[in-house]
């Protein structure tokens, strides 16, 4: 997984919500595009997760990237 890819699903349009998997196992959703900072060096992105959540995540940990089956952006289906 590149930083690329990365910005290439936050910057898509129409934005498709999706799930960044991390090395240790975890996984962080992405449901908007603005819930997503991406920093200048493209290396971190801080992603706001529930309320006044965030998450920091390094780039460099993120293993995969899935979207999530066709859901417009902020609802996603349980």
């Amino acid at each position: 997984m590149t930083t690329e890819q990365v910005k290439t699903a936050h910057q898509a349009h129409p934005f498709r919500a999706f799930t960044l998997h991390l090395a240790d196992g975890t996984s962080v959703d992405v449901t908007h595009p603005e819930a997503m900072l991406r920093a200048q060096s493209g290396r971190t992105v801080i992603v706001n997760t529930a309320g006044e959540e965030i998450e920091i995540i390094d780039l460099l940990l993120v293993t995969k990237l899935t979207f999530h089956n066709g859901s417009p952006a902020g609802k996603r289906r349980r």
